[in-house]
């Protein structure tokens, strides 16, 4: 056993229940080559397989040097968003759809990791969104986080909102639509992209902003400077609004409340497998390489 990662955290609660065969292919195989395996105590009522030690993902944040997240990008956004805050590094084998994070086949995953445990992998560290709401005395009520996006929205579906959008406490523009979109790098492939905002690659330093449905032909995505302030108002709001965070979290925003929306202070250390390539990895899953005629 090498001393890179002589704990490891197994992750992730797939959809499928076939995908729990890759949990104990992985977990048998880690354990027969002596590593210190924790697995996510959510798992604990649904492995068909006996564990010796589950944990937390706060426990496993502390403890072990490797996660290993099994399933779709969900399971690795919210894996990301707890072990951000801990120097542990995150690898991804994929039993959802897409698998932009979760990218290393099942297929593929013994021998993928056999390279990653020796030491031959890449590190892509990843940052993420900060979310912050104040009320109209400029008091602090809530905040989150976000690896992909922070959505800003109306509580009820096909409802326009009206907003001023601020950058570095400068007005920027004023819409009317159906929300806005606020997007790391990683997220660039996920909603934004839904919405027609571009792909960035993940080593750029920015964020996108893109409006969703706007009542107007001349509106545009944006890209800005991650080190930007962005501040959301909603000047003429009578309901509360949701703020949506990777579609996981949900807050609620009062009419008169203020968004925030700032790099946050943590990123998360997914690593690949060495023969991973970004650009083949789009062209694969974005359907890139597909003949037109």
């Amino acid at each position: 056993m090498n001393t890179l990662f002589n704990c490891i955290g197994l992750i992730g609660v797939p959809r499928q229940p076939e995908a729990f065969a890759t949990h104990e292919l992985l977990y048998n195989w880690l354990i027969k080559n002596n590593y210190h395996i924790l697995v996510e105590d959510n798992l604990k009522s649904l492995l068909p397989f006996d564990v010796e030690h589950y944990a937390s993902l706060d426990e496993i944040g502390q403890q072990a040097q490797l996660a290993i997240v099994v399933g779709g990008d969900g399971n690795m956004l919210r894996a990301a968003r707890y072990l951000s805050h801990y120097n542990i590094k995150i690898i991804g084998i994929n039993r959802g759809n897409l698998g932009f994070l979760t990218d290393i086949s099942p297929d593929n995953a013994i021998s993928s990791l056999s390279d990653v445990l020796a030491g031959e992998y890449i590190d892509d560290t990843r940052f993420l969104l900060e979310v912050t709401l104040y009320n109209r005395e400029g008091e602090s009520i809530v905040s989150s986080f976000a690896v992909n996006e922070i959505v800003v929205h109306p509580s009820q579906v096909a409802h326009m909102i009206e907003y001023e959008a601020y950058i570095n406490n400068k007005k920027a523009f004023s819409q009317r639509a159906d929300g806005v979109i606020i997007s790391t790098p990683t997220g660039s492939t996920a909603y934004s992209l839904s919405a027609g905002g571009p792909i960035i690659t993940p080593d750029l330093d920015g964020f996108i902003i893109t409006p969703m449905f706007p009542h107007s032909l001349s509106a545009r995505p944006l890209v800005i400077k991650s080190d930007s302030i962005i501040k959301i108002k909603f000047p003429n709001a009578v309901e509360s609004l949701k703020i949506a965070c990777d579609s996981q979290i949900i807050l609620t925003a009062g009419p008169t409340d203020e968004i925030l929306i700032k790099r946050a202070p943590y990123e998360f250390n997914l690593i690949h497998a060495a023969n991973y390539d970004y650009f083949r990895s789009l062209s694969t899953k974005l359907g890139w390489s597909k003949k037109l005629y």
